[in-house]
């Protein structure tokens, strides 16, 4: 039961995650797509989410700026979190622009928000779980597609309400975090998903 509960760790590393939510919409809402726009904009969430930032933190980590994988420690956690950062607004600005998908954008959008916000925390020497935060943003990011295409969700929803609570389970059984860092990284990654829902969700409906 413990090897089951800390693969959740791993299978939810917050660098997946926004994968999932990629692979989810279009799974979903492909047929709305090219089949040339859907291979692009998954290629180029593969390279900017996963491929470069794991290819940055093996060289961090080479150099010694970082120790282990999940950045446990908050001061290992400023530069890979500034360049992720960077590498998701550079997705949001440039890689979206030539595309019709405004919940991917908005979704997305989101993500950077979290992440910025989670860098400012850093800094002034706070840690929300990076974790929590992807799971509620993808959890989230699910509800709107919900709304915006009214279709109901609910067992993929609960799905992965269960996931997250595995997830922040994994993450006390590590002593990672603590119930507040968790609590804070859940709302880290809600927050800026709903509060644009006023932007692009609300109007639509």
């Amino acid at each position: 039961m413990d090897k089951f509960i800390r693969s959740f760790s791993y299978l939810f590393y917050p660098l997946f995650v926004p994968a999932y939510a990629t692979l989810f919409y279009f799974l979903f809402a492909g047929k709305y797509l090219h089949n040339h726009e859907i291979y692009l904009i998954f290629i180029q969430v593969l390279i900017v989410t996963i491929l470069l930032p794991l290819s940055v933190f093996y060289l961090l980590r080479s150099l010694g700026y970082v120790k282990t994988k999940m950045l446990t420690d908050k001061k290992e956690r400023k530069l890979p979190l500034s360049i992720y950062c960077l590498l998701l607004l550079l997705l949001t600005e440039y890689s979206f622009s030539s595309f019709s998908v405004p919940e991917l954008y908005y979704y997305f959008l989101g993500v950077l928000i979290s992440n910025v916000a989670a860098l400012g925390l850093v800094l002034i020497g706070n840690k929300a779980s990076l974790h929590m935060m992807a799971m509620a943003s993808l959890t989230a990011f699910v509800i709107s597609l919900s709304a915006y295409y009214h279709v109901r969700f609910i067992y993929i929803i609960a799905f992965f309400i269960l996931c997250a609570g595995f997830t922040a389970s994994a993450r006390l059984q590590a002593k990672a975090h603590t119930p507040g860092e968790l609590l804070l990284g859940t709302l880290l990654g809600i927050v800026p998903q709903v509060g644009l829902w006023f932007i692009w969700l609300l109007p639509a409906g």
